[in-house]
């Protein structure tokens, strides 16, 4: 009995020892993101639809996510514009006044990223799934929108891009064409290429730490990028929001 005590507590101290090593990564982590023994690291971070989600702004793929209400093929794809514009517009105008409500803030995930930006200059670089404006309202900016700004329209024919915070109606044109375009978000659908993927892949392969906050991880071409990253020889860290 005494022999198997002593076993016992012999785990315990063992199973202790290791908890409060690995609780001591975590938490160095955590609160310096960056290892001491890297000196000038550069750091990319992909943020995808959880970090949002933190301050109230519905995902695509929740259980009451938006596509619960419409068909991607619908509202999230060349197709769906050219077949319903209207739908599209008013789909992509409820979102724009969902992001502007009042109680929509970054959280404090944002924050931090924008202070991380602080102390390491351009030597870091933000890429983000989503297109809301957080990271830019926490104070972030050296920021690549791979699936483009909900803030933003583009000419449907030339691709001028125009800075737009109201509803956007059918019959809104843009006139820097010869003749007006219908205005189209500046949104990446389904089907087509994400924005700034030469910049990425360039950061990526430059990066010395690749942290990833608030993704699934399912959806190519950024569930490569952990895998780019760790091919040129970054340390990789993977977090929920």
């Amino acid at each position: 009995m005494q022999s198997r005590r002593f076993h016992r507590l012999s785990r315990f101290r063992k199973n202790k020892r290791l908890l409060r090593e690995r609780l001591r990564q975590r938490i160095f982590f955590r609160d310096r993101v960056v290892p001491e023994m890297m000196e000038n690291p550069r750091v990319l971070v992909l943020t995808g639809a959880g970090i949002s989600a933190e301050s109230g702004i519905r995902t695509f793929r929740a259980a009451d996510g938006l596509w619960e209400e419409h068909r991607v093929e619908d509202v999230a794809t060349p197709e769906g514009f050219a077949r319903n514009p209207a739908l599209v517009q008013t789909f992509y105008n409820v979102r724009r006044q969902q992001l502007q409500q009042p109680e929509i803030q970054p959280n404090a995930a944002h924050l931090a990223l924008a202070k991380l930006e602080e102390a390491l200059g351009d030597r870091f670089l933000l890429v983000t799934q989503n297109i809301d404006n957080l990271h830019e309202r926490a104070g972030n900016r050296n920021i690549i929108h791979m699936h483009g700004e909900l803030l933003k329209v583009r000419c449907s024919q030339s691709g001028q891009i125009l800075e737009w915070d109201g509803d956007v109606m059918p019959e809104d044109k843009c006139h820097c064409c010869q003749f007006p375009a219908p205005l189209r978000p500046h949104v990446v659908w389904f089907g087509e290429m994400p924005l700034g993927m030469d910049e990425i892949y360039m950061a990526l392969s430059m990066a010395d730490i690749f942290i990833a906050i608030g993704t699934s991880g399912h959806v190519y071409p950024a569930a490569g990028f952990v895998h780019e990253a760790k091919l040129h020889g970054a340390h990789t860290v993977e977090t929920e929001s």
